[in-house]
């Protein structure tokens, strides 16, 4: 198993460390791992994406083109990886904010509204864990033990006492997310 993911979208929505805890949370369920972030100057505002790698077998390189699953937080990173996604992969979006809807035919499509969410919740810090819940449901690739773990190694010793917070999210995301199609 291998499994190759995109996140993107702006700075201070979290992509980073969403990747950071998947990879970190593969390390600790003994999975080859691979974090490769790219974001600009700004940090905040600014785009960001990383990929990351979970597999069952060593990594060659952290550099894609392709990807099994893509989470798009922003219109831009929908314009820059829609077209990236792997027929018959996963693309997972939260429409706030996205004006051009993906059109694929040939890939799942999913959704979760998890800037509403987080809002109604009065949590905007968890906005990105109910997207990486959307994406565990869809692909459960990390146990939940593990998933804690990864939050622990992650999270500054400071914020620990948000990690029940954030996996009350992660399991709000899985129960929010919704199929807008599948692949043909």
């Amino acid at each position: 198993m291998t499994e190759e993911i995109i996140i993107a979208g702006f700075g201070g929505q979290g992509v980073l460390s969403m990747g950071k805890i998947l990879a970190y949370s593969g390390m600790m369920q003994n999975k080859e791992v691979s974090w490769f972030p790219s974001y600009g100057p700004e940090m905040r505002g600014g785009t960001a994406n990383v990929t990351v790698i979970i597999s069952d077998e060593r990594i060659s390189s952290p550099i894609l083109n392709k990807f099994d699953t893509a989470i798009i937080l922003n219109q831009q990173s929908m314009d820059k990886f829609e077209n990236s996604v792997k027929k018959g992969g996963v693309l997972i979006y939260d429409p706030n904010g996205i004006v051009r809807h993906p059109e694929r035919k040939d890939i799942n499509i999913y959704t979760i509204d998890a800037a509403d969410e987080a809002a109604r919740l009065g949590l905007a810090k968890v906005f990105n864990m109910l997207v990486l819940g959307a994406f565990l449901k869809l692909k459960p690739l990390i146990e939940p033990e593990y998933m804690r773990k990864g939050l622990e190694k992650s999270l500054p010793l400071r914020h620990h006492n948000s990690i029940p917070e954030n996996e009350k999210a992660i399991e709000r995301g899985k129960e929010i997310v919704k199929e807008i199609h599948l692949a043909n």
